[in-house]
């Protein structure tokens, strides 16, 4: 019988960034199942994890070193998010940090970023909350109803409520998006919204409230109100009105970072699946004898392996300078849907013992079902495809 090599399961396809995934990887191994399952169970945020992963540069990789960061690509931070998957670890309390900074980055004013980009990159700051989705309008991003009016003191008032704002308890600061332009005065669907930076500390005292909101996974996420919250002229990041070109920007990254972290969850279910399909022995043999058991793993491995050059793409052309759109989509879509037939195919491989919280897998089962869905669904994407790069006429 052949040995089974877990590493062989974990191995990248891209070579690169060998260190940072052993280090990651042994920074996990101080954040076990235990860790997590505590986390459920009240309800809590990763505190240590974070830390650690702050204390260790990891968070701050593509801050510039001129602002405290360690300067690397895109396709580093894919490195270190799905490592840290595929440890059985979650990265979801922390990695909109790394792609909410990108707007600040490519956008912000010089003294934003001398402000604030040292500070997140050291764990003074957390840049953790996106304020975009709202209750009726989702993903039609264009269609978001709070407002930011100026006012004759140059501020700005903030009026209207965003929800699925992950991390905002734990985030000092908040990429927000509002329209600052009315709609039927806009000549496109994306003009005449802005981005601001907003200190949500201050923004308590002034107007701003969370609402936690009770989920099927421990994210933290939470409803946010404005109310008549003013804020500074400041915090305007970039160009008034041309807030949804920034976001989009920072969207595509979120799309690979993502993905990657699926990649991980989908390396994790494999290994796990294939370690007991050898060890479970049923009728005096291994279960993983039986085509039944082998055959569906070999399958959802071989997705996950395509999935993977996908995301080694998009990433590359990202990190090249180079329109990402289309793949950052596909990579998160093809990498979602092969972390799910990993999860599914890990549980059917453990049978009962699935169910039981000690081993993990329906932790990380709960965890790889959200990316179906999150940040961005399947339909989503399929009618970005079909619209913009297939040429197609728009769905209804």
């Amino acid at each position: 019988m052949n040995q089974y090599d877990p590493d062989i399961v974990s191995m990248p396809i891209n070579p690169e960034w060998i260190d940072i995934r052993d280090a990651v990887g042994r920074l996990c191994e101080g954040f076990e199942n235990a860790y997590w399952l505590k986390l459920d169970k009240e309800d809590a945020y990763p505190h240590e994890f974070v830390s650690a992963l702050t204390e260790s540069g990891f968070l701050g990789a593509l801050i510039p070193e001129e602002y405290g960061g360690s300067g690397l690509p895109i396709s580093a931070a894919c490195a270190v998010l799905e490592t840290i998957h595929a440890k059985g670890c979650n990265a979801a309390a922390c990695h909109a940090q790394m792609y909410t900074m990108g707007t600040v980055l490519k956008h912000g004013s010089e003294e934003q970023k001398q402000k604030y980009l040292p500070k997140i990159a050291i764990g003074e700051l957390r840049l953790q909350a996106f304020g975009v989705t709202e209750p009726t309008t989702g993903s039609d991003t264009t269609q978001l109803k709070t407002k930011a009016e100026k006012t004759d003191r140059g501020t700005y008032i903030v009026n209207g409520q965003k929800v699925w704002t992950s991390r905002a308890f734990e985030s000092d600061l908040m990429l927000l998006l509002a329209r600052t332009t009315p709609s039927g005065q806009c000549a496109k669907r994306s003009d005449g919204m802005s981005v601001f930076l907003i200190d949500m500390n201050e923004a308590k005292k002034n107007g701003l409230s969370l609402s936690k909101i009770d989920a099927m996974i421990n994210h933290n996420t939470c409803e946010v109100f404005f109310d008549n919250v003013e804020i500074p002229a400041d915090t305007l990041v970039g160009e008034e009105g041309k807030g949804f070109r920034y976001i989009v920007d920072s969207m595509n990254a979120e799309r690979i970072l993502i993905a990657s972290e699926c990649i991980g969850d989908a390396k994790f279910f494999i290994e796990k699946a294939c370690a007991y399909a050898n060890e479970r022995s049923v009728f005096g043999r291994p279960i993983g004898a039986n085509q039944g058991i082998q055959f569906p793993i070999a399958e959802a491995y071989a997705k996950a392996q395509a999935a993977e050059l996908m995301v080694t793409k998009a990433a590359a052309m990202f990190d090249a300078g180079e329109k990402a759109g289309a793949e950052a989509n596909m990579a998160k879509l093809l990498a979602a849907d092969a972390s799910w037939a990993c999860a599914e195919v890990c549980m059917q491989t453990y049978g009962g013992f699935a169910f039981a919280c000690e081993y993990g897998i329906e932790r990380k089962w709960r965890e790889a079902r959200l990316y179906q869905t999150a940040p961005i669904s399947k339909n989503m994407i399929f009618g970005f495809l079909g619209q913009h790069v297939l040429g197609l006429p728009r769905s209804y």
